[in-house]
């Protein structure tokens, strides 16, 4: 005689908000959370960035206050991107001490000292006049070996004025061992590296280049970035960066391209990083400003999906937002 068992039930575990709280697989930690921030030299008062409502590039004086407010949110950390007053084309202000980033940083660790991870993004595009990565040859092609040297002071400058992770963002070939090799030269061993590993050459940077004000001006960035069509190389990008020495890998964006968090988190054993870019949160905001989505919803499962597919740590400008929801 066959024995007869009850029917399962799953919706037993679904039936009141306790029980899905106590039984839900994925959670979200203020302490995952890092906010990305831009501060502009030049002004007096925090410009609204159009695209980006709720955003703002800071000046220094309102950088210090929302990173006090992100810190004691809980957010696990900040990550700076500056905008100088005057561009050319090598950059100058990016590696420059008195440079707004190595002055706001300088601020912040005199303010924040231990209690959060500051970061800073390491790029060029936001420094240049021609609003591309890296140093130009003659022909107007991205030098890959000039741009590394101008990458590695950078990083020393950084790490001077006080930033924990440097996150090289140009996709440069050899740029996390050209930056691993100048911070350990300059006594920065400690300094870790985030490695934008996977970057792929997206659509949902729009918004973002209105914040830092940094569009090409001639011609995109296809030829360093990753073509939205492959995986297998991303893959490659990772393990080569971690050859160099990165200490943590990204994928940027990172609500299109789940399945790519996942190939990375199933592949590494290092911390990996998805950043929730510019695009993707103007379009929420966009839908929720017209009433055609539920605004804390759709946010908080943006960011579950992240945890799921196996990002530990999250760039959201919504950090600090989420940070006091949790």
């Amino acid at each position: 005689m066959t024995a007869q068992f009850p029917v399962a039930r799953p919706r037993r575990l679904r039936r009141t908000p306790a029980l899905r709280r106590m039984v839900a697989e994925t959670r979200l930690s203020p302490a995952e959370l890092v906010l990305p921030m831009f501060v502009k030299e030049g002004i007096t008062e925090p410009q609204p960035i159009a695209s980006m409502p709720g955003v703002v590039q800071h000046t220094r004086d309102s950088l210090r206050k929302a990173a006090h407010e992100a810190v004691e949110a809980g957010v696990g950390g900040l990550i700076l991107f500056g905008i100088p007053a005057v561009k050319d084309g090598a950059g100058s202000g990016a590696d420059d001490p008195a440079g707004i980033v190595q002055l706001a940083l300088r601020d912040l660790s005199a303010d924040l000292g231990d209690a959060t991870v500051v970061m800073t993004d390491l790029c060029l595009d936001e420094y240049t006049d021609h609003g591309h990565c890296g140093v130009l040859t003659g022909a107007g092609e991205i030098d890959n070996d000039a741009t590394l040297e101008r990458y590695a002071s950078i990083a020393v400058a950084q790490a001077a004025a006080g930033s924990a992770v440097i996150g090289p963002s140009g996709m440069m070939d050899g740029q996390v061992g050209a930056i691993r090799e100048a911070l350990d030269g300059a006594g920065y061993q400690d300094v870790s590296i985030l490695g934008y590993s996977v970057k792929y050459a997206s659509a949902y940077y729009g918004p973002f280049r209105e914040a830092a004000e940094c569009a090409p001006q001639f011609g995109d960035r296809s030829t360093h970035q990753q073509d939205p069509a492959n995986a297998d190389e991303s893959l490659r990008e990772v393990f080569l960066d971690l050859d160099e020495g990165a200490d943590m890998v990204m994928v940027k964006p990172a609500g299109a391209y789940l399945d790519i968090v996942r190939r990375v988190r199933d592949a590494v054993d290092v911390p990996v990083v998805a950043y929730q870019v510019s695009g993707e949160y103007a379009m929420v905001e966009a839908a929720a400003e017209r009433g055609w989505i539920d605004r804390e919803r759709t946010i908080h499962e943006s960011l579950v999906s992240m945890r799921r597919a196996g990002a530990d740590i999250i760039l959201t400008y919504w950090a600090t937002e989420v940070a006091r929801a949790l």
